[in-house]
């Protein structure tokens, strides 16, 4: 499949900065233009209205979260553990899109939510192979769920990206693996 013109991944990053930092509604098609510098017949041209950009980063988000859970599946340390060691917003474009995608999903744009729902489902399912018990994976996903918030909050808080424990928490996930094999184990005696 031929690469998308720049312009259109210029304008889907600029929808996506305006969307993490002001919203769905600052995201005006004028405002998206603007900040890609592109004119508003060029956005027309690849986006024909307001919800068009919105299937398209979502579309975006879908194939990050593709390109993610393929990495999340071939983790040395595995999926939980590395669903957990990259719950930080590091700003990367996976990030910054899934940003975008929760300020849409809060206004309800159903694309937006179908995506998210969509990844964090495929998330799921891959930390539920490892683990093998429900409550345990839903745990490890509030873990990663939690620090991602906590990176979210403004200010200088000690958060594990930023010299926190990472460590620890880390070392917390393989405890909860254990425990699960271990129940299950018990299950099956």
């Amino acid at each position: 499949m031929p690469r998308p013109p720049a312009a259109r991944d210029k304008l889907l990053d600029a929808y996506a900065d305006i969307l993490r930092t002001g919203g769905e509604r600052a995201a005006t098609l004028e405002a998206v233009a603007g900040q890609a510098g592109v004119s508003k017949g060029g956005l027309l041209y690849h986006f024909k209205t307001k919800e068009a950009l919105a299937e398209a980063l979502s579309e975006r988000m879908l194939e990050l979260g593709r390109a993610d859970v393929e990495k999340m599946r071939t983790a040395p340390d595995g999926p939980s553990s590395y669903y957990v060691r990259t719950s930080v917003n590091t700003k990367s474009a996976f990030d910054v899109t899934y940003a975008a995608m929760i300020r849409l999903s809060q206004a309800y744009v159903a694309p937006a939510r179908h995506a998210l729902e969509t990844i964090h489902r495929w998330w799921l399912d891959l930390i539920l192979e490892e683990v093998e018990e429900p409550s345990v994976a839903e745990t490890i996903m509030l873990i990663g769920d939690g620090l991602y918030s906590y990176a979210a909050l403004p200010g200088e808080l000690d958060r594990p990206e930023a010299g926190g424990d990472m460590v620890g928490l880390l070392r917390q996930v393989e405890v909860l693996k254990a425990a699960a094999k271990a129940q299950i184990a018990a299950a099956n005696a």
